[in-house]
């Protein structure tokens, strides 16, 4: 695994793990990277310090508690670092505490209750890109989150 700092071209910074150095190449050519803040498709790898193995005992003592990183993306999830993690993890509070996880449903039940076969409800889930695609076709209002769910995540 290998950490890379990462910036968009709004200068939004974040960290994000990838396999390889490959990987990362890869998913760069193919479009699969964004910006963990904005969504922002162009992300460019920043100058980075080699981290270098020092002796435990006369490196200087870090602070106990140390930034969440996010599972599935590897990106730091610490408030206090910055505002625009902390407005991200508002908006996770307020999806996961104000909308059902209908999981692999989302497109099937997001068109019902475009269509009026459902009512209508506040849902997150999982769409793949042609069913988003098809869904904002058909004029069905969507919009992708910037983070996983976590129910997916478990």
């Amino acid at each position: 695994m290998i950490r890379y700092a990462l910036k968009c071209p709004d200068g939004h910074e974040f960290d994000s793990w990838f396999q390889s150095a490959a990987a990362y190449d890869t998913l760069a050519q193919a479009g699969h990277l964004s910006c963990a803040v904005c969504g922002a498709a162009q992300v460019s790898k920043m100058l980075m310090a080699p981290q270098v193995a020092v002796d435990k005992a006369r490196a200087p003592q870090k602070p106990q508690t140390e930034p969440q990183t996010e599972p599935q993306t590897g990106v730091q999830t610490d408030p206090k670092a910055d505002p625009q993690i902390g407005a991200l993890a508002q908006m996770r509070r307020a999806v996961e505490e104000n909308a059902t996880y209908v999981g692999r449903n989302f497109a099937r039940q997001a068109r019902d209750m475009h269509e009026g076969t459902a009512p209508d409800a506040p849902i997150y889930g999982e769409a793949s890109a042609a069913e988003a695609r098809a869904l904002l076709q058909d004029g069905v209002p969507v919009l992708p989150l910037p983070f996983r769910p976590r129910k997916k995540l478990q």
